[in-house]
């Protein structure tokens, strides 16, 4: 057997189980009494210290004697738990009455829904039977009344989209009439270019006639002729 299987063998035995009951023995319990309470009043010093918690620790040995511990102060710490009880026992009374508040409220609100249900039935014409005369005919005047409001609703929004409608119209037919506007000055200008263009004018141009001699006199037979005497002619005479 190893080292270590000893030791553990060892921790066994040493931490058995102890039955927990009352020690017979007045010796033992004594011993026993004197360690555990030493240790529980270590235990409530680390946990008042590492966890800064408030804690008061009462112990009466089988004798009467009394141990305590405590850091803050016991007669506070007691007041402070009767304090903390007694809330408790409030905030359970205010819990019980907000849980019965609550669910008068849900049965209510139960009660209501099964109403409003049957009344939904009846005007969809379903589960008359259970109903009286005088109810039949409240029934039926609030059945006009809704059948009035929901034409007049109705109309209105009909009207309101014919108007929407007849604006949209409207829209378009200004809209047509500009591309058609556009259209036709765009053909006009096309024609008025065409119409500028040389060998597409309405006028006919005129021809050059081509040249004929008859139609012109010789310039040989302007001349003057020599026969004619200069001095035949007669003298010129101021008056």
């Amino acid at each position: 057997m190893t080292f270590q299987s000893e030791i553990s063998s060892d921790r066994k035995i040493g931490r058995g189980k102890i039955e927990i009951k009352r020690i017979e023995n007045t010796t033992n319990r004594q011993v026993t009494f004197c360690k555990r309470r030493n240790g529980l009043l270590k235990k409530a010093y680390e946990l008042s210290v590492l966890c800064d918690a408030e804690v008061a620790l009462i112990v009466f040995s089988s004798r009467g004697r009394l141990y305590e511990y405590s850091n803050n102060s016991v007669k506070a710490t007691i007041e402070r738990y009767k304090k903390a009880t007694s809330d408790s026992s409030n905030n359970g009374s205010m819990v019980e009455a907000n849980t019965q508040y609550y669910q008068q409220e849900a049965s209510k609100l139960r009660a209501q829904i099964r109403n409003l249900q049957t009344e939904n039935r009846n005007m969809l014409g379903e589960s008359l039977g259970a109903l009286s005369l005088r109810e039949l005919k409240n029934l039926e005047t609030k059945v006009e009344k809704g059948i009035s409001k929901i034409r007049s609703r109705k109309n209105e929004l009909l009207f309101a989209e014919i108007e929407c409608m007849q604006k949209r119209q409207e829209i378009d037919l200004h809209h047509n009439n500009q591309y058609l506007r556009a259209k036709i000055a765009e053909t006009e200008r096309a024609q008025q270019h065409m119409n500028l263009m040389p060998g597409n004018s309405d006028y006919d141009l005129v021809h050059p006639q081509p040249f004929d001699a008859r139609d012109y006199l010789q310039v040989n037979g302007l001349q003057p002729n020599n026969d004619y005497s200069r001095q035949d002619q007669p003298p010129l005479q101021l008056v």
